[in-house]
């Protein structure tokens, strides 16, 4: 009987990317939850590459890898390894239960896939709110716009009305003695 490996959901999801605008884990985490070692999963990866096709799983270029340490300090250490990391779709994810074969890869995979599937609906469900702050947004923008048209030409008014009195206080401001005005 297998051991039973429980991992939070809220861990997983943490160690869920967006990259290349996929969801995607880098392999150094996957390793670590499949409890093995990343040179490990990389080569059964590459025993099975036809079961990985560019679309599921691609390595990082030299500028991605320095953004992701920039932006994660907990990759510190992929900075100065020789080997680019590679990161893993869902559908991947989903192919290394088959190629690591061992009981815990089933385990970690099923929750793995559990969480990309609760993340996608958090999105779908944040994606009707979005859709509805911009419509929020765009009415207001036409709102401003209304009230911009109609504030004009007060705006206008007001500023030759001042123009005016200060026009008219100038035959005043002359008419003072010189004592008042040096």
């Amino acid at each position: 009987m297998s051991k039973d490996i429980s991992i939070s959901q809220k861990e997983i999801e943490t160690r869920i990317f967006v990259f290349r605008d996929t969801q995607v884990m880098i392999d150094r985490d996957l390793a670590e939850m499949y409890h093995v070692e990343t040179k490990v999963l990389n080569q059964a990866v590459n025993r099975n590459i036809d079961r990985f096709p560019d679309s599921f799983r691609f390595q990082l270029s030299d500028h991605e890898k320095e953004e992701l340490v920039t932006n994660c300090d907990r990759f510190k250490s992929v900075k100065h390894s020789s080997v680019n990391p590679y990161y893993f779709t869902e559908q991947a994810v989903a192919m290394l239960s088959a190629v690591l074969r061992s009981d815990i890869a089933i385990q970690v995979s099923i929750q793995i896939m559990n969480a990309f599937v609760e993340m996608r609906k958090l999105i779908a469900n944040h994606s009707g709110l979005l859709q509805r702050m911009e419509g929020i947004e765009r009415k207001q923008l036409e709102t401003d716009q209304k009230f911009e048209k109609i504030l004009s030409p007060i705006k206008a008014y007001s500023s030759m009305d001042k123009y005016l009195m200060l026009m008219n206080s100038l035959p005043k401001l002359f008419a003072l003695p010189k004592s008042v005005l040096f």
